[in-house]
């Protein structure tokens, strides 16, 4: 147990910190250096630029910043300590878990302290009787599934960073995965957590039990980016093993026959366990990376996994191969063993970092439609990427319309970045004209900030500040992210003012 009274050791430690910060100019203040040196275990604070280098960013590299301070948090009370002080000082706090999220969520900021929480990696129970995990927020998605394995059970939710991704971040974010068509999305798979507040205070939310009385905080903390509380725990919803699974694969002549193919499989009543579509330029990459067994001759593959009783899936499965051919699928695999099933969604899953072999930096954006305007937004995507001279492979979750257009560029080259972050917009703009959202699992972070001025009016974003305000009165938790200021939309253009005066201007600050 760290102890106090270890003068001499804070004293070294504060001399460091203060070093470190003066070096850099940042604005943290002394008094506040000190206390924090006091209250966190020397082994659990880092100041020194280089050590800090893995934390200036998340998964969207572009984007980077040295903190002032990393606090490694492996309890509870720690955090409580670390967030009371900063509250004190009116110093703002970044909560982080893997870094894996892809929309500059848990990018740091200079001025304040970035709280990891990686070490607090403890998977606390497996109940298997009450089909239920509960877990500390640094423990990675797919560590839950692997401890239920056992017991026949495993965690539904599946981002294809699973093996890194976790938990805590999936609920700032809200995550799915190829199989949240029909096990639904972060929010769907907790029944409980616990989280600290700005103050300091433990909330309990939800747990055991399916239902709680009062207004539903238990859905409103997901999603939220960090802004109302640092998430410490959380109680897991595990399903049962499916007893039965097959994979069809399909390939078509044209992207949009597969867009028309999706719709079709969910007009007929159909809901696979994932159903996911993948572009020619995508297919190649993941096949030269991953050597998955997908067909080269087409222009899209859908991916759908079905799973259920055997009888069940083999009649599902007749009937969806006959929606596909119907819709002009050209290639058709079917695979029922567990080494040829996963062998198909390997390529899926790595899809991604297959992008390497195409260019150097890739900009992942994350809107979702509705289904039925899968086509004409693909057809829309096609027709920006060659006004913007980059290319664009669309890797996604089309079950449920959940775009993942893939810019490529190169950073190196003049104005590439600034070009692909034109389109990523135009795409997400695309998306709010087609009726749609501008994220479905990534977050809004720092990326989307213009975007939500589009898809919001400014009565609505006052509603959302109101709402931080109520958790975090003096916007410390991870300012600057997830909602825009109203000025901000103001002068982009994309919000209506009334008597040139933006309502509730008292909220614009935070």
């Amino acid at each position: 147990m760290w102890s106090y009274e270890n003068y001499s050791a804070i004293a070294i430690q504060t001399s460091t910190l203060l070093a470190s910060i003066t070096r850099k100019g940042v604005a943290l203040n002394r008094v506040f250096l000190r206390a924090l040196a006091k209250a966190v275990p020397r082994e659990a604070l880092i100041t020194r630029d280089e050590a800090m280098r893995p934390f200036e960013t998340d998964g969207l590299t572009a984007k980077r910043e040295l903190p002032g301070a990393v606090v490694l948090a492996d309890s509870v009370e720690l955090i409580q300590r670390v967030l009371r002080l900063c509250k004190t000082h009116g110093v703002p706090v970044v909560a982080r878990g893997a870094g894996t999220g892809l929309s500059g969520g848990a990018r740091p900021i200079q001025e304040g302290v970035l709280l990891s929480t990686s070490r607090m990696s403890r998977i606390i129970e497996i109940d298997a009787d009450n089909r239920s995990a509960r877990v500390e927020p640094g423990v990675t998605n797919l560590a839950v599934s692997e401890a239920a394995r056992p017991h026949g059970l495993y965690y539904a939710p599946d981002p294809s960073s699973q093996l890194a991704c976790s938990i805590g971040g999936n609920l700032a974010e809200n995550a799915g995965g190829v199989h949240c068509l029909k096990y639904g999305l972060t929010v769907h798979n907790v029944t409980g957590l616990i989280f600290v507040t700005i103050d300091g205070d433990v909330i309990e939310l939800g747990g055991a039990r399916l239902e709680s009385p009062g207004y539903d905080l238990l859905a409103l903390l997901h999603g939220s980016e960090g802004m109302l509380g640092v998430i410490v725990e959380a109680r897991l919803r595990l399903l049962p093993k499916p007893p039965h699974k097959c994979v069809l694969l399909a390939g078509f002549p044209e992207i949009g026959a597969a867009a028309r193919a999706v719709n079709r499989i969910i007009a007929s009543g159909v809901i696979p366990a994932g159903l996911e579509m993948m572009d020619k330029l995508a297919i190649h990459a993941a096949e030269d990376f991953s050597r998955a067994g997908y067909p080269l001759d087409v222009e899209a593959i859908l991916l759908v996994e079905l799973d259920g009783a055997r009888e069940e899936v083999a009649e599902v499965q007749r009937k969806v191969k006959e929606l596909l051919v119907a819709e002009g699928a050209a290639r058709l695999t079917t695979a029922t063993e567990p080494e040829a099933m996963q062998r198909l969604w390997r390529g899926r899953k790595a899809a991604f970092p297959a992008m390497g072999k195409l260019a150097p930096d890739y900009y992942c954006m994350d809107g979702t439609i509705p289904r039925g305007q899968l086509e004409q937004v693909l057809t829309r995507i096609q027709v920006l990427s060659k006004q913007y001279g980059l290319q664009v492979a669309n890797v996604f979750h089309a079950g449920d319309g959940n775009l993942h257009p893939l810019i490529l560029y190169d950073a190196a080259r003049d104005r590439d970045l600034e070009k692909a972050e034109a389109l990523g917009g135009e795409i997400l703009e695309a998306c709010i004209k087609a009726g749609g959202t501008i994220t479905g699992e990534h977050g809004v972070g720092v990326e989307k900030l213009d975007q939500m001025c589009t898809q919001f009016s400014a009565a609505e974003i006052a509603q959302f500040h109101a709402l931080k305000k109520a958790f975090d009165p003096h916007g410390l938790l991870n300012p600057g992210k997830a909602v825009p200021t109203l000025a901000r939309c103001s002068e982009l253009g994309g919000m209506h003012v009334h008597g040139g005066r933006l309502p509730h201007p008292e909220l614009d600050r935070l």
